[in-house]
């Protein structure tokens, strides 16, 4: 009998644990019932029904900087150049975010990289090193209106190198 009331409060123990959860400042979790979407937890206490209920995603509504590397561009006059850069990012619609798009992050870096490649090729050389600032804005505003539907927002991307061929 003493068995069996350890493992029942054992099994209460566990339950309870997997009901108990804690959501940190600034993150926002998608919280599904039976596989379908409920609500967005927001930062504090929440008790949920295990099996029931699960955390289908985890977002954190913090600024985020992703890595876009290096890639060939080819300018308005046909040089090639080398370009890579930093994106801030920030996740403003935790919903869109995980039912948008499925990764939210590498989505944007592929679509950084295509409008940088567009943005290089309207200028020509000597121009992309005076209008970094003018290509930084362009790609932020391109970047920012594309995302709206994934439930980000851009909030600022800085180009780190720009490199002509070495002919050059």
């Amino acid at each position: 009998m003493e068995i069996l009331l350890l493992i029942f409060g054992v099994l209460a123990i566990i339950l309870l644990v997997k009901m108990i959860k804690i959501v940190p400042q600034q993150e926002a979790w998608i919280l599904e019932n039976l596989g379908k979407f409920d609500r967005v937890l927001e930062p504090g206490l929440t008790i949920i029904i295990p099996i029931v209920q699960n955390i289908a995603y985890k977002h954190t509504l913090k600024e985020q900087a992703i890595d876009v590397h290096a890639q060939t561009a080819i300018s308005q006059d046909n040089v090639t150049l080398s370009i890579d850069g930093v994106l801030y990012v920030k996740i403003v619609d935790p919903v869109a975010a995980s039912y948008g798009v499925s990764n939210p992050y590498y989505a944007i870096s592929q679509l950084a990289q295509t409008t940088m490649r567009s943005e290089i090729g309207k200028l020509k050389l000597d121009k992309t090193f005076e209008e970094r600032e003018t290509l930084n804005r362009n790609i932020v505003e391109a970047i920012d209106k594309e995302t709206q539907d994934w439930g980000c927002k851009c909030i600022r991307y800085e180009i780190k190198d720009i490199e002509p061929p070495a002919t050059i």
